[in-house]
């Protein structure tokens, strides 16, 4: 196949009709205009009873609110769901039932519990690294043990090099090496896939080492079909001898499956090499088209025993979005990395809305509240739940340098608009907010103490937290941690500080906005 071919070999672009129906403020929308709809035609042709109906929807409002209230989750989630539910009782009450009730996600668990356990079964922890978590800091064999406790049993590495790379422009060059040493096998899965430069370079190599014979998989999230993708392109990539599939692909069913995303980035290479981080395959990503400016992302590469583990992620999920097969899985994970003589710890991890939920947070609330010196951030996003704000303005508070970074130019106005409501509150406190001035921050990066970090997939907001499936890696004392505290100062440098004063000069219609969409902000 020709260089053109490969990189167009996805013509179909989103209408802007699919735009709006994917737009998450549509379905709030719709039963906002249905529920007056009813209001109006019941007022209209049923003036007779329309007292009635009012107190029934009344009666229905409370019977909801005592169902939040008695149901475990964050109290800003509870807090918009009842003012969803007071503004259109009937129509409220049913996308509450509608979102709880697990339509068509039921098998999903069920397979993602089976297929989690068996993985598992693979995953353990070094004994000389159990030797050493016993004699070394306490709350770092804390956070092993709550990880390794978790349903997925996560374990925590030593013998692994890593590689920080501050952009994806840096992350390419050596992507595109490693995978054309591969030999065996290489397993991409990817939030975000779309034509271009990046994947046009990516996928020859894909389809050459396919004609050679190797395994070469790729999955999607299925949302690609309705945006980047076109609707046949699993079929075209088996035509070329890759294999392919899309989680939650967009069907006409009535599912809250279609709730969950796989935002998982992670592409592994013969079980010895894996990249993870923010960066999608998608030519903004490493520069090569600008969109909200120069984007700002960042991505690992690990090299030896801990690569165990996000080939246990990868062959989880697939064996729950196509066919099952255990001994696939089998297969793959008897046979273990290389060890790679390395400094420091390794920990990579996961979050699954369905199985393992709010390991993800948990990890960020641990660099937050074991902190002595300082904790350094970037993010996309800023919709925090209580127990995050609680943990940065605390750390603020008991002196420690508390910094977040976030775009100077946002993808999504309305998730900017709906951070900065957020900001008053954390700089009374004593955090420090900046925005990125050149363009678009992607990186999802915590660090703390020049001795921990994390580099992943996981935005500090509720879908990434609490909706999506995610993955990252936890980082103590390895060198790549100082690595990524010089990108952290170097991204700083390029960034203006926000202040109260600059705040109060935010235009008008965004700050009303943010105010308006916060209270919907956990749904969206």
């Amino acid at each position: 196949m020709s260089q053109e071919t490969s990189t167009r070999l996805l013509p179909q672009k989103p209408s802007k009709w699919e735009k709006i129906l994917l737009n998450r403020t549509v379905p709030i929308s719709l039963f906002f205009i249905l529920e007056l709809t009813f209001l109006i035609f019941s007022y209209v042709s049923l003036k007779e009873h329309f007292p009635s109906i009012i107190l029934w929807e009344h009666l229905l409002s409370v019977f909801a609110f005592f169902y939040l209230l008695n149901r475990s989750m964050d109290s800003r989630s509870k807090l918009s769901w009842m003012i969803i539910i007071s503004l259109f009782p009937i129509f409220g009450t049913a996308l509450l039932y509608f979102s709880f009730a697990d339509f068509g996600v039921r098998r999903l668990k069920k397979r993602l519990v089976e297929a989690t356990v068996q993985a598992s079964g693979y995953l353990a922890t070094d004994p000389e690294v159990e030797d050493y978590l016993f004699h070394s800091d306490r709350q770092l064999r804390r956070l092993a043990y709550f990880l390794r406790q978790s349903p997925a049993h996560f374990p925590i590495y030593s013998d692994t090099v890593l590689t920080y790379f501050p952009l994806g422009d840096d992350m390419l060059p050596a992507l595109l090496e490693d995978l054309k040493k591969a030999e065996r096998y290489i397993f991409m899965e990817y939030f975000i896939i779309d034509e271009g430069v990046m994947w046009g370079e990516i996928l020859a190599i894909l389809e050459e080492k396919a004609k050679a014979g190797l395994d070469v998989r790729v999955m999607f999230d299925g949302m690609n079909e309705m945006t980047t993708l076109s609707y046949d392109y699993i079929e075209r990539l088996h035509k070329v001898g890759i294999k392919a599939q899309a989680f939650s692909p967009i069907k006409p069913i009535l599912s809250t499956y279609y709730n969950y995303r796989d935002h998982r980035k992670m592409t592994i290479i013969d079980g010895q090499v894996a990249y993870t981080g923010g960066v999608n395959i998608a030519d903004e990503y490493v520069n090569k088209r600008e969109r909200f400016g120069h984007w700002k992302d960042t991505a690992l590469r690990l090299d030896g025993s801990a690569v165990q583990t996000l080939k246990a992620l990868f062959l989880t999920m697939w064996s729950v979005t196509g066919v099952e097969d255990k001994a696939d899985m089998d297969r793959y994970l008897q046979e273990k990395p290389q060890k790679r003589e390395s400094q420091g710890l390794v920990l990579p991890y996961a979050n699954s809305p369905l199985t393992y939920h709010k390991v993800a947070e948990s990890v960020y609330l641990h660099l937050l509240n074991t902190s002595t010196e300082y904790v350094y951030i970037m993010t996309p996003y800023l919709i925090l739940d209580d127990e995050l704000v609680r943990a940065m303005t605390f750390a603020a508070r008991r002196g420690v340098d508390v910094r977040i970074i976030m775009p100077g130019i946002p993808d999504k106005q309305y998730a900017f608009d709906i951070a900065t409501t957020y900001f008053k509150v954390l700089l009374d406190a004593g955090v420090r907010i900046f925005r990125y001035t050149p363009g678009f921050v992607h990186a999802k990066v915590y660090l703390s103490d020049a001795k921990q970090a994390v580099v992943g997939t996981i935005n500090t907001d509720y879908r990434s937290l609490y909706q999506n499936f995610e993955n990252g890696v936890y980082l103590y004392n390895n060198l790549e941690v100082l690595n990524i505290e010089q990108d952290f100062e170097n991204t700083q440098a390029l960034s203006e500080e926000v202040t109260l004063e600059s705040l109060s000069k935010m235009p008008l219609v965004h700050r009303l906005n943010g105010y308006l969409l916060s209270l919907i902000g956990p749904l969206m």
